[in-house]
């Protein structure tokens, strides 16, 4: 009887592929969203009455379900079904204002949107805190809606608003990074503006929480206007230290000990993480901190975030180049 040979040959080894999965292993979440395409609302409101308080993994669940929302009536027809749910103004509220930013895209840069359509947004932000008044949630989607005013809001008035969120969720990431956005350079501040902006809040963060890493989210804030400026008129000067001087770095170390130093020996990354640590791992790569960009890579495993390497390039080939190269298993 013959004996076949076994090939020399080793076993070709499976490429690794990053999983841009928007809800980042959210499940539940995940469901909701098809049920929301298909005009189901239940799956919906079960889902958000079982969030209960979570305030983080709610605005997570509500920001990605108010996008699947947009372009359907299903939250609309929650909302004739039971009027007094409190949950479905909330996510009426957000889908609102993903209704108007996709508008002003649609517009163009540049071009004026009705100023109306933005204050029926904030109306129904203002009616959903009134039916959820312990809610972060109507606060975080006034805060992102304020932006699109031609001139920003009065300051007072945006104060107020933040004040509110603080009120309900002090650390809340997400807010917080609506307002940093408020005052960048592409909207109605400056790099400066939004940076101090960002400094304060990492100031004052618990540790644990990933509110330092809005200092990250600066940083690529500025690297994309400028960067967008800059294009089809060549490379732009300085760039190839943006994410590795001194000050930058620092900044990078300061939040890896405040955030992830601060959180419980092997907790898991939950989903509403995953969006923010990539933002750490993206700076901590591209500083060259390689100690550092190996254990973010390996908490982050295959979930990647299509933000913020897409403003630096293809965003598989980044995150599979990096991960790669630091030999993350």
């Amino acid at each position: 009887m013959a004996v076949r040979r076994r090939s020399a040959r080793p076993a070709r080894q499976e490429r690794f592929t990053p999983d841009f999965d928007p809800d980042f292993g959210d499940r539940a979440l995940t469901e909701a969203r098809h049920d929301i395409v298909i005009g189901r609302w239940q799956g919906v409101r079960d889902l958000l009455a079982a969030t209960g308080t979570d305030w983080t993994r709610r605005t997570h669940r509500l920001r990605l379900l108010s996008h699947a929302a947009a372009g359907s009536s299903t939250v609309e027809t929650w909302r004739a079904a039971e009027p007094g749910n409190p949950d479905a103004a909330v996510l009426r509220a957000a889908t609102e204002v993903v209704r108007v930013f996709d508008a002003a895209i649609a517009a163009g840069r540049g071009a004026t949107l009705d100023r109306g359509r933005i204050d029926a947004a904030v109306d129904a932000c203002r009616g959903a805190a009134e039916a959820a008044p312990a809610d972060p949630m109507p606060w975080i989607s006034m805060l992102s809606v304020a932006r699109l005013y031609e001139g920003g809001v009065p300051r007072r008035e945006l104060r107020h608003w933040f004040d509110e969120l603080r009120r309900r969720d002090p650390y809340n990431t997400e807010g917080h990074i609506q307002v940093l956005r408020y005052w960048s350079a592409r909207w109605h501040g400056t790099h400066g503006s939004m940076y101090d902006f960002a400094r304060d809040a990492a100031g004052v963060a618990p540790p644990g929480s990933p509110l330092p890493v809005l200092v990250q989210v600066a940083r690529v804030e500025e690297y994309r206007y400028i960067a967008d400026g800059a294009l089809g008129r060549g490379p732009v000067r300085g760039f190839d230290q943006h994410w590795k001087h001194e000050l930058a770095v620092t900044e990078l170390r300061r939040t890896h000990a405040r955030w992830i130093g601060g959180r419980e020996p092997g907790q898991p990354v939950a989903p509403e993480e995953v969006a923010d640590l990539n933002f750490l791992a993206h700076a901590a790569c591209y500083a060259g901190q390689v100690e550092i960009a190996r254990e973010l890579m390996g908490l982050l495993g295959t979930r990647a975030a299509w933000v913020p390497w897409a403003y630096t390039g293809d965003p598989e080939e980044q995150f599979t180049r990096f991960r790669e190269g630091l030999g993350v298993e």
